[in-house]
């Protein structure tokens, strides 16, 4: 089949296939996937409209016993730098957070094998009572695969527990590549590409949404990023848990894999591979562009490929900060780079509900 004729079945709405998703990624126009990506992101979500959530993404503990080599974040248990917020004090960031008009705290940490399952129901028990202004946007698949182990739950029987303490979406991070041929390289401590997918399955059966995500640029190969964008896109034809889609390069700064990857990827291959994801997933609603992990001109120039969200305002990041990778932005500003972008801004929360509009200036005038 050509590439011509892969376009034509997407303009059709039908589903490519592995083989041809692997021949766009390798030999397709970057501006022809713009096009083609750009039509399915109208199609799927036909407002002129980007949204962005305000949020922060505190960090409860960087203690990790799972020694991934592409982070530079975590600290082994009595190694110097290491740290455990206690649960009032991870209320008490909510709260100043929440004064500033953050709506959600994506909150993450290492898997630290001290933490009772307890401390995690009480946070996120509290976060629901004392901040309900704030929706809870906690734990990764490691974090609850570390829950299980420490608790003898299963993982069924902790999603269930934090569900009834008031947790209702998880992030998507964990997933990295969902190749095994990669992550037993890059964390081979942190489970299988079948162990994210386990996770996210009893999840989305049990009523939570969550987004989907992916780390490329380091030792995947292009047949490994399809591999990903199949599995992703078959758990939701399961159940329709994934909100949105989040792809993002890695950073190698001070990590073990800086002394094999030194180098960033490019911004033609983020936009490449963010295109390729909108025409991949036709059944995850949103595709969000990242102008913090790839730079603000780069997040803008993704809304016009296929990207219809723009992420959060991010106001605590740590982990891409410990890599020596910082991008920051308020409200206004990210308001402002969508408007120049050309799209409307609105406001939405963690499961894309609008809560404010902000149509451009001359619109507005």
């Amino acid at each position: 089949m050509t590439l011509e004729q892969v376009f034509q079945k997407i303009r059709k709405q039908e589903r490519m296939t592995r083989e041809e998703g692997l021949a766009l990624l390798q030999r397709g126009d970057l501006l022809d996937l713009a096009e083609a990506a750009n039509e399915v992101r109208f199609r799927i979500n036909p407002d002129p409209r980007v949204t962005f959530v305000i949020d922060t993404n505190p960090n409860y503990t960087n203690v990790c016993t799972i020694d991934c080599i592409f982070c530079a974040f975590y600290r082994h248990p009595g190694e110097s730098g290491e740290y455990t917020h206690s649960v009032d004090d991870l209320i008490a960031k909510f709260k100043e957070a929440a004064a500033r008009g953050v709506t959600t705290v994506l909150l993450q940490g290492g898997v630290n094998p001290a933490l009772p399952l307890s401390y995690y129901l009480e946070l996120v028990e509290r976060t629901v009572r004392e901040v309900p202004s704030i929706h809870p946007h906690f734990f990764s698949t490691s974090e609850v695969l570390g829950m299980a182990e420490v608790s003898g739950f299963s993982v069924p029987e902790v999603l269930a527990q934090l569900w009834d303490a008031g947790l209702r979406t998880l992030p998507g991070g964990g997933a990295e590549i969902l190749s095994d041929r990669v992550k037993r390289k890059i964390s081979s401590r942190k489970g299988t590409s079948a162990d994210w997918l386990h996770v996210m399955r009893e999840a989305h059966r049990i009523g939570y949404k969550s987004t989907a995500t992916m780390m490329y640029g380091h030792l995947e190969q292009d047949e490994d990023i399809i591999d990903h964008l199949e599995v992703v896109r078959a758990l939701q034809d399961e159940y329709h848990g994934f909100t949105a889609f989040v792809p993002w390069s890695f950073k190698p700064g001070n990590t073990p894999l800086e002394k094999i990857i030194p180098h960033y990827a490019t911004p033609t291959r983020y936009l490449q591979i963010l295109a390729l994801s909108r025409l991949y997933l036709d059944n995850v609603p949103h595709i969000q562009a990242s102008w913090f992990s790839e730079g603000k001109k780069v997040g803008q120039i993704a809304l016009h490929f296929g990207a219809d969200d723009f992420g959060g305002t991010l106001q605590e990041e740590n982990v891409h900060a410990a890599a020596n990778f910082v991008n920051t932005t308020d409200t206004e500003e990210c308001i402002r780079m969508i408007h120049d972008a050309g799209f409307e801004a609105a406001q939405r929360n963690t499961v894309y509900e609008i809560l404010n509009v902000y149509p451009p200036p001359a619109e507005a005038a």
